[in-house]
Order: structure tokens, then C-alpha cells, then sequence
């Protein structure tokens, strides 16, 4: 891989390149994707969707919004401090090709911002359950009549392919969904295969899959546009990742890492004192002893803490990246960033605490199993309807419940796949709270 090419500006539809040398530096392509994405209605919606508490009313509680903020402000500190060093590396970028070290910030800020867009209400447990009403619940019907890669869509939904598909599906009117360049698609592109073969390596490109059958035909163009490096046989589809979806990757990280953690000690899920000597070990170096004593409560003193754990492993995640550069243009890294941070152990202890005190608190698992009767629910509700009226036996039941779908999702779809992903995308976009007042609405249980 090369970085001009992995550097594109082009976008779906085009039919020419877009040289950076020609770019109107008061309006960057790649800072336009960021603007596109942060007015998008389904970025928005994560503003009422669960980072680690469900349906919490506490305020400083992260949501998916204000992670994905967090993700893309880390996003770009990494993407110009490795930027600064492949621009001295790789003089031409910016003398014959017009690159600057900032290009590299806007495209990892823009895709960073956009990581979470495709995730259901309810965390993580939101996925599962989507998959989990094809592969043993009453979706389970549907199997025969579908291949093998679009059954492994809907049984492993997935939140980074159905952000693809934000990003990139067009629906009438809306040619090539919000048109990001191919670069900043490329770095969002953490896991670049389809569903199958399921986890084929131990490369972290193929630990998940990172679009639909629907959307596999843009995907091999946008990849092949960019240089990406095949890595599959056969009808198998996939590649090695693009350089800056590490840093993407990185950034998340960190983030959930460090913040989740937060947001545990400042919920008293996990105490300050055990927190003050897992979070010391990251930030040794580098804090100022004095100034923390002067700290008077609990939040400013972790706030300060958390600002140099995040500053610690931004530094350590470019000194990874810049060292491996070579190896990862070559397609021959088949590790997350920070899986060869010299702060992994700390990291790992943090994370184990996290599951243990906050991800498996009994609050947590109880509006999970809340948001799986939700989830289940409507979809089993709406592709009814939905598969009902193709068929032309709707009932006046399956008519009312159409009418709750959005304007923008009555479309008509012949095929059966594409109606049960086109369901699966409507519940996958509402907010926690959105998709409780459907459920209230549908069970008669909604209270004026």
C-alpha cells in the first residue's frame, strides 16, 4: 500500500480523482466528511444511546454521543502526531501532492467520529439480541431462503457493517448515503471482510466483519481504489486494514479504557483508592504531584488523572504505529495498536476491573435483559408487517404497525434479505429511549 492512494479524496459516485494540491484549504474534503457525519440524523441519535449504562439518568454518565466526541478528539491528536512524522518520512506527500500532517488528524477525527454510528440501543447486548431473534428466535424461519453470508449477516448483526452501511447505502434521492471520502471510509473500516469465513486468522482484521452483502460490491471498489491488499481466495471477500483504521482502533481503545473506567468510579462502582493505583502505573511519568494535591474532590482528581492516561497512551500508540509503519503498509501487522503498548498490562487490569465492577454491575444486566425483550420485539413485530405486506396478506393489525416506520424507511423491497436487513437497520438507528416508547406503544403499555 501507498500512502497517496490510501490518502483518497474521492467519493462514491465520482468518476475522476480529487487531487489534495486542488483542495480549498477552508474546506478540506476530508473535514467535510467530519461535518456530514456530526449534522447526520443517525449521529444524533447517539445522544440517547448506552455507552456502558443503559438508560441512565445520571449526567456525567457517558453516552454513545459523547464517547464517539471523546473517540474522535483522541482520533485526531494521533492522527497529526503520526501525520507530522509520515509527512518527514515521505517528503513528496506534501511538496508534490500537497498533504499536511492535519490531513491525517481530519480523516482519523472524522472516521473516529463516526466508529459507534452503527450500533444498536442497548450497548453491545443490542447486536446480540438482534442476532440472536434470527438464530434462535422466531427469525429462525427465514434461514432456508437465505445464502450462507446473508444468514451470517443477520445471526452475527453487526454494528460496524451497518455503519458502512449508514455512511455509504443510498436510498431514493440520496445517491451514495452521506458520501465520505474513501479515505476516511477506509479508516472506519476496522475489520475490511463479509461475515464469512467466520474469524478465519488471528489477524485483528478478521476478528469481526465490516459490511452486508448489500453493500459488498462498493466496498471491493472503494478498497481496490485505495490499494488495500486482498487477503481472502476464492468468492471470499476481504483485505488487510488501512494504515489509520489502527489509530481508529487506538482511539477507541483509550477511550473505553480510560473513560468507562470514569465513569465507574464516579458512579462508586469502583473505589477511588483502588482506582488512584491502577491509574498511577500509566501516568508515573508524568504527573505533577503537587498540583494534584491541591485537587479537592474525588471528580477533579480523576479528571486530572484521566487527562494524562489518555496523553500516555496517545504518545505510546504513535511510538507503536511509527515503529510498524512498514509492516503494517505491507499488510503484515495482525495486531491492534495497543496490544503492543508498552502499558497493555495496565490496560488489561483496568479493562478486568471494568467488566467485573461496571459492565456486569447487576444495574447494567438488567436493563440489558430489558433492552433484548425490546429489541426482539420490534423486529419480530415489524417483519411481520413488513414480509406480510410483500406477501399481500397483511392484516389491518400488520397496517397500523407500518404506520409507526419512518417516512424514510417506507421503501419496497422484493427481495427477502433486503427486507430483513432494512428492518434490522430501522431498530438498529432508534435511540434507547425511542425504541422503549415504541415497545410501550406496541404492548398497549404507553402512558400519555
Amino acid at each position: 500500500m501507498n500512502w497517496e492512494q490510501l490518502l483518497s479524496l474521492k467519493r462514491q459516485g465520482d468518476t475522476s480523482k480529487r487531487l489534495r494540491i486542488e483542495q480549498d484549504d477552508t474546506r478540506l474534503g476530508f473535514e467535510v466528511d467530519y461535518d456530514r457525519i456530526i449534522f447526520s440524523a443517525a449521529f444524533r441519535s447517539l445522544q440517547d444511546k448506552t455507552q456502558v449504562i443503559p438508560l441512565s439518568k445520571t449526567d456525567f454518565v457517558h453516552t454513545r454521543l459523547t464517547h464517539s466526541l471523546e473517540v474522535s478528539v483522541v482520533g485526531r491528536s494521533l492522527g497529526r502526531l503520526v501525520g507530522k512524522k509520515i509527512i518527514e518520512k515521505y517528503p513528496h506527500l506534501k511538496e508534490v501532492h500537497g498533504f499536511h500532517m492535519n490531513d491525517f488528524g481530519a480523516i482519523v477525527a472524522a472516521a473516529s467520529l463516526a466508529h459507534d454510528i452503527g450500533n444498536p440501543p442497548f450497548g453491545h447486548s443490542g447486536e446480540k439480541a438482534i442476532g440472536e431473534y434470527f438464530s434462535i428466535g422466531k427469525g429462525k424461519q427465514y434461514k432456508d431462503q437465505l445464502s450462507k453470508k446473508q444468514w451470517q449477516d443477520l445471526i452475527d448483526f453487526e454494528g460496524n457493517a451497518n455503519g458502512f452501511s449508514v455512511l455509504t447505502a443510498s436510498r431514493p434521492g440520496i445517491e451514495g448515503g452521506l458520501r465520505i471520502s474513501y479515505a476516511t471510509l477506509g479508516a472506519f473500516m476496522k475489520y475490511p471482510k463479509e461475515s464469512l469465513p467466520k474469524k478465519p486468522t488471528k489477524n485483528i482484521s478478521d476478528k469481526k466483519y465490516g459490511f452486508f452483502q448489500t453493500d459488498k460490491k462498493f466496498f471491493e471498489e472503494a478498497a481496490k481504489d485505495m490499494g488495500l491488499i486482498p487477503n481472502k481466495s476464492g468468492d471470499d471477500i476481504g483485505f488487510e486494514r488501512h494504515p489509520l483504521a489502527y489509530l481508529v482502533e487506538a482511539a477507541d481503545d483509550i477511550c473505553y479504557t480510560i473513560i468507562d473506567f470514569e465513569d465507574g468510579i464516579n458512579l462508586g462502582l469502583v473505589s477511588e483508592d483502588f482506582a488512584l493505583e491502577y491509574l498511577i502505573k500509566l501516568v508515573k511519568d508524568s504527573i505533577d504531584t503537587s498540583k494534584y494535591k491541591t485537587l479537592t474532590t474525588k471528580e477533579d482528581r480523576i479528571s486530572y488523572l484521566r487527562a494524562l492516561a489518555i496523553g500516555s497512551l496517545i504518545n505510546d500508540a504513535v511510538k507503536v504505529f511509527i515503529d510498524n509503519e512498514e509492516a503494517i503498509l505491507n499488510g503484515k501487522f495482525p495486531f491492534a495498536l495497543m496490544d503492543k503498548s508498552k502499558y497493555k498490562a495496565q490496560m488489561d487490569d483496568i479493562i478486568s476491573i471494568s467488566v467485573n465492577n461496571i459492565y456486569q454491575s447487576r444495574g447494567v444486566i438488567e436493563k440489558e435483559i430489558v433492552g433484548y425483550q425490546i429489541i426482539q420485539t420490534l423486529l419480530d413485530k415489524f417483519i411481520t408487517a413488513y414480509d406480510n405486506k410483500y406477501n399481500g396478506n397483511a392484516s389491518n393489525y400488520d397496517a397500523l404497525i407500518l404506520k409507526l416506520l419512518p417516512e424514510k424507511h417506507h421503501h419496497e423491497k422484493s427481495d427477502l434479505y433486503e427486507r430483513l436487513l432494512h428492518i434490522c437497520h430501522f431498530v438498529s438507528l432508534l435511540t434507547d429511549g425511542n425504541a422503549l416508547e415504541l415497545f410501550e406503544t406496541i404492548k398497549g403499555k404507553k402512558k400519555d
